[in-house]
């Protein structure tokens, strides 16, 4: 439960552990309703800190800076979720952590996850622990090709993962098990990648966002359309699983939860992100209310309304390799929604912004932002 009393007014103080672009829009949400903001962030002029009262310049798993955090706030957050636990843990009891450590200890571990989406009924791909080579032979037996294998910590974006086809990728998958225990997974052959978000505040009000379709390149999110163009059942579905772990966790904040869709009409949860997610960027014009709302709205305890969707939309992530490109769209496409993260350097594959594009015909827009060869 939460651990505010009663709804943390405007004027009070919130901390955010990171300075990246969730955590920038966390706080630009938060000053719209009236709070200060502190960061810690390691890195100077991090995108965060842009828009912050103040900025502790410190890892994110530095004891003293979080000391100094809890001092100077009435409630912390984070805003990715490889915030160190332990260290968390060692200021509990100073601190305000709506959200707690128990579901950043969840999503930390694919093995922990696995187990907790389990006990919840949940369906997820067949799996088997790996610890040592030879257990790679005896999982493919019982799961078969293809499958992919993965680290039980610290993934991200296709990092720390190895997809195996046959047994030719036997030997270089090998090195993901330098890093510790792994888990090797069965490949779902998914019609459509989706994700929904749910939020929490502590009070046992949940609510849900529209359910999305994610189209990646190179293990990378590309673009989300929503609503994802599925059967209604579906989507309820997969609001369903997501209200479920909610109330697993005792959900403070937003949540999303990412799943595959089969061919059938099956589901299954691939993977949990105890924070705002990048295929929730676009709630900030297409929704009543946008995901950093809920999440600030829910670690302060104020109450949630259900979610509407205002208009359908697609949203396209600019990459350090697109960021040029979409400054020549800003003059031609009045109507297009652009957000820019104030990275200082641009580089392949990094995440530089978002640009939302309200529509009333999904494929036509589609084709509208294929058209520019910007992603090309």
């Amino acid at each position: 439960m939460n651990n505010l009393v009663k709804p943390l007014q405007p004027g009070a103080t919130i901390g955010i552990v990171g300075g990246g672009q969730l955590g920038r829009m966390m706080a630009i949400s938060a000053k719209e309703m009236g709070f200060r903001i502190g960061i810690i962030d390691p890195t100077e002029d991090c995108p965060a800190s842009q828009v912050s009262d103040w900025h502790i310049i410190a890892p994110y798993d530095d004891q003293a800076a979080l000391e100094e955090m809890a001092r100077c706030t009435q409630v912390i957050t984070y805003e990715f979720e490889n915030v160190d636990v332990d260290t968390l843990n060692q200021i509990i009891d100073r601190a305000n952590i709506p959200q707690g450590t128990d579901l950043l200890a969840i999503t930390q571990d694919r093995l922990m996850e696995k187990a907790f989406l389990e006990g919840n009924n949940i369906v997820i791909a067949p799996y088997a622990t790996i610890i040592s080579p030879t257990d790679i032979q005896d999982a493919i037996e019982g799961i078969g090709y293809p499958c992919v294998l993965k680290t039980t910590r610290g993934g991200y974006d296709g990092h720390g993962q190895y997809v195996l086809k046959g047994t030719s990728d036997l030997a270089p998958s090998m090195n993901l098990l330098r890093s510790g225990t792994c888990v090797l997974e069965a490949w779902i052959p998914f019609e459509k990648e989706l994700s929904v978000l749910v939020a929490g505040n502590g009070y046992g009000e949940y609510v849900t966002f529209p359910v999305v379709e994610n189209i990646h390149r190179n293990n990378i999110l590309h673009e989300t359309i929503a609503p994802a163009q599925i059967d209604p059942a579906v989507a309820e579905e997969a609001k369903r699983i997501a209200e479920v772990i909610a109330e697993g966790v005792d959900l403070v904040g937003t949540l999303c939860v990412e799943l595959f869709l089969t061919k059938a009409g099956a589901l299954y949860v691939n993977e949990m992100a105890p924070r705002p997610h990048n295929s929730g960027h676009y709630t900030i014009e297409a929704c009543s209310m946008s995901q950093f709302d809920a999440h600030i709205r829910g670690v302060c305890g104020w109450p949630l309304a259900q979610p509407k969707l205002l208009s359908e939309a697609v949203m396209v992530n600019v990459l350090g390799e697109n960021l040029l490109g979409t400054f020549e769209l800003i003059d031609e496409k009045p109507d297009w929604h652009f957000h820019y993260y104030g990275k200082a350097m641009a580089k392949k594959g990094r995440k530089m912004g978002h640009i939302t594009l309200l529509t009333e015909d999904i494929g036509q827009t589609l084709k509208e932002i294929k058209n520019t060869e910007i992603w090309d």
